[in-house]
């Protein structure tokens, strides 16, 4: 991460002023409050489709793309009337994707997969991928012997039950030659588990690494350089992260609208990409000033920069898009480590066919 530092600043300096220059305003646009708008970019809405967006957590600085897509009426240009509600979780925004209170959702697709199969008569399926990589990862202290995730056996780890990444361990062990049975793991609230860590309660600890890393450096003390971080897709669960999610039945209702969308939300993500300090500044514009961490959000940024948005195949495929080889090992992982009866064919759990031209999708 060293070499990123020069970027966290100039993050840092960009959301500060922002931040600063919001001080004095009143109306401000926040995911958290049940009224959420966010049709500054489009004034007049009468002609527009409305679309309910939900994220899978907090609005943070990595939903740049959303907010850039927002503020400069990206979506508005493809007919939509985008409106957006913070999320509890992938777990939570899925089933609300599946009962219908939002349109089109952000999630774990692989978390998808056994929603899909417990339910049959509800099915999903992402459409364009946010995180080319996964933020998966294993958190060790860098002066701990612990240095590998080879040598894990006889850690204490801490995590909630239901974590993504504790419960594919067993499958990261198979993977590093380790005795998935070697683990002993403790439960522990999701506010918790850092300070689990930095106290020495705990060997280590599973979590997203854009939750937990920002925590451990700008709230406990732990600057990354002081931890070891094993990113499952380094180590043989090449997994892709969070995607664009819709329910089967909306998306054949609604082709032109997914469609519409997922160009909008590109787009995003391109200028974020293309400018991560204006793009976290456009961020402050629809967060909530009081819970807004400026230097969190741009460590936040940064890793997604750095190990998330983009990853080695996106120069090829383009942004949003998946490499059916990848993704068909990966699903076979998942099902093994979720304990699925079946697994899911890469059809059932990605349709391509709503994104934008590849040429449309390079960076």
């Amino acid at each position: 991460m060293t070499a990123f530092r020069p970027l966290l600043g100039s993050l840092l300096l960009a959301a500060s002023l922002t931040v600063m220059g919001c001080a004095g305003t009143t109306e401000v646009a926040t995911p958290d409050t049940a009224e959420t708008t966010t049709d500054a970019a489009a004034p007049n809405t009468a002609d527009l489709t409305p679309v309910r967006f939900t994220l899978s957590w907090l609005f943070q600085g990595v939903d740049a793309p959303l907010a850039i897509a927002l503020e400069r009426g990206y979506f508005a240009e493809e007919g939509l009337d985008v409106t957006f509600e913070r999320g509890f979780g992938s777990a939570d925004s899925i089933t609300k994707i599946a009962a219908g209170q939002y349109d089109i959702g952000e999630g774990d697709m692989y978390s998808m997969m056994e929603f899909n199969e417990k339910n049959p008569d509800q099915q999903l399926v992402a459409v364009a991928i946010k995180f080319n990589r996964s933020p998966f990862v294993i958190v060790t202290k860098a002066d701990s012997e612990f240095s590998e995730p080879a040598k894990l056996g006889g850690a204490n780890l801490a995590a909630p039950a239901g974590d993504g990444p504790r419960r594919l361990w067993p499958v990261l062990a198979q993977e590093v030659g380790a005795d998935p049975n070697s683990v002993q793991w403790t439960n522990v609230e999701p506010q918790l588990r850092e300070s689990m860590l930095a106290q020495n309660n705990a060997d280590g600890i599973s979590c997203f690494s854009i939750s937990c890393l920002p925590v451990l450096s700008q709230k406990l003390g732990l600057p990354q350089e002081s931890l070891n971080v094993f990113y499952y897709n380094d180590h043989g669960l090449d997994l892709y992260g969070n995607a664009l999610i819709v329910r089967r039945d909306f998306l054949e209702a609604n082709p032109e609208v997914v469609r519409g969308f997922v160009a909008a939300y590109i787009r995003g993500l391109q200028a974020t990409l293309a400018d991560p300090e204006a793009a976290l500044a456009v961020v402050t514009e629809y967060a909530d000033d009081e819970l807004f961490d400026t230097a969190i959000e741009a460590e936040r940024m940064q890793i997604a920069m750095e190990r998330l948005y983009t990853g080695p195949e996106t120069a090829t495929i383009g942004l949003g898009g998946v490499d059916p080889d990848r993704l068909e090992a990966t699903i076979a992982q998942v099902a093994e480590g979720f304990g699925l009866t079946t697994v899911p064919s890469i059809e059932a759990v990605f349709d391509p066919n709503y994104l934008p031209p590849q040429s449309e999708r390079m960076l």
